[in-house]
């Protein structure tokens, strides 16, 4: 190799390692095709998630150019529900009884729609069916909700409450509640308001059940999402009719160890509540990474539940990105030493567009790593070495003699 070209190397190395080390430094990226505007939306692939950091820390969005490497600013939203609840004043106006049951009507003071009465009771345990009605006059009632359960159940096994009413947009001045009890229910508060909740967007992913076990008085269950994924919904799907309440615990398997004995996982909790027949929506809980779920039932002295499948979803997760150059822009990720990003935009919002054109992913790639050139031998040829001795071993000789001669 001439010495102009070894020369050469360390310049051309530098000069890589400036333009792509950024991205060098990631172990995939995807190409984004069609960047036109400064704002786009980027939906993360399903891909994702099975390279990232567990928190997504090492998300980027680099723009190549000829001489350089940009950073690209992102925003990441979650398709999350957005709660808005609002309570309404209202004045309770009497109690009765009949045979029927024990009635607490309400007046709403202002012309505002509800949806929702969170009920609390003095008892601790209870199995009441309600009919709520609503009025102008309170001369003509109309029915909202029908043979509504409320229920409450505390002991040593299980402490359950479901005593919300939930129904659609109502506007009445008058409310009137009907408890069908034998005994007088204990109302210690009533909330009154308004649930303008937006649900979340919702990902369905395909699940498969690993085991299905009894062990002792506990049902465990365990669930594979096929790949790593960010799951934040659980639904088992119950073949049984008959009636309900176990304390019921959602996990997750978060790392392993491999021991003599084989391997053993490390499991950590997403959700501990109680599975209900009352209360079917499901279980909601923190977006996490996962792949293996393990759902817990305690039956105690109950027969085991005939659990049929299971329903996981996650929020669809999105990157709002500023484009400020031109350049040939990628999605990067696979980075087990990066750290959260902290970009401006995510300080400041208000000139952020609501609406921005979705932008389409292309095939992942793995990065090639950039490697330092080898440093090479002096002499690579054994014949130059030989004659670099022999120089030596003349020049020694030479000096011999000469000591010799003066003596």
């Amino acid at each position: 190799m001439k010495l102009k070209n070894k020369l050469l190397i360390p310049f051309g190395w530098l000069f890589c390692a400036t333009t792509f080390g950024q991205l060098s430094s990631y172990e995939y990226k995807q190409e984004l095709k069609g960047v036109s505007n400064e704002w786009h939306t980027v939906t993360l692939p399903y891909q994702v998630f099975s390279n990232t950091n567990d928190n997504l820390s090492d998300i980027r969005v680099y723009g190549v150019t000829e001489n350089d490497t940009l950073e690209a600013p992102y925003i990441l939203k979650l398709a999350s529900e957005k709660n808005s609840k609002k309570e309404t004043a209202f004045r309770l106006l009497n109690t009765a009884s009949d045979k029927e049951g024990f009635y607490f009507t309400y007046e709403i003071p202002t012309s505002e729609p509800i949806n929702r009465i969170n009920l609390q009771f003095t008892q601790s345990n209870y199995n009441w069916h309600v009919v709520l009605e609503g009025s102008q006059t309170q001369n003509k009632w109309f029915k909202i909700l029908d043979d509504y359960r409320i229920l409450s159940i505390k002991n040593k096994q299980t402490n359950y409450t479901f005593s919300t009413l939930n129904f659609p947009l109502s506007k009445y001045k008058y409310y009137r509640l009907r408890v069908k009890s034998e005994v007088r229910p204990e109302l210690k508060r009533a909330t009154i308001s308004l649930d303008e909740s937006i649900n979340a967007s919702y990902n369905t992913y395909p699940t498969t059940f690993m085991n299905i076990s009894q062990k002792g008085k506990k049902t465990v269950v365990d669930i594979d999402l096929n790949q790593r994924l960010p799951v934040s919904y659980l639904k088992l799907n119950i073949l049984d009719k008959v009636d309900y309440y176990r304390p019921m615990t959602l996990q997750y398997i978060s790392d392993s160890i491999t021991t003599e004995k084989g391997t053993k996982y490390v499991f950590n909790t997403l959700y501990s509540g109680t599975l209900s027949s009352l209360d079917t929506t499901g279980v909601k809980f923190k977006s996490t990474l996962a792949q293996k779920l393990r759902v817990t039932v305690q039956n105690n002295d109950n027969q085991a539940l005939q659990i049929e499948s299971a329903t996981a979803k996650g929020y669809a997760h999105e990157l709002l990105v500023r484009f400020d150059n031109m350049a040939n822009y990628y999605l990067a990720y696979g980075n087990k030493n990066a750290q959260r990003p902290k970009y401006d935009i995510q300080q400041i919002t208000s000139a952020i567009p609501k609406n921005a054109s979705v932008v389409n992913l292309g095939e992942i790639v793995e990065i090639a790593k950039i490697q330092k050139p080898s440093k090479q031998p002096l002499f690579k040829n054994k014949a130059w070495l030989w004659l670099v001795m022999g120089v030596i071993i003349v020049v020694l000789g030479w000096f011999t003699l000469r000591m010799m001669a003066k003596r």
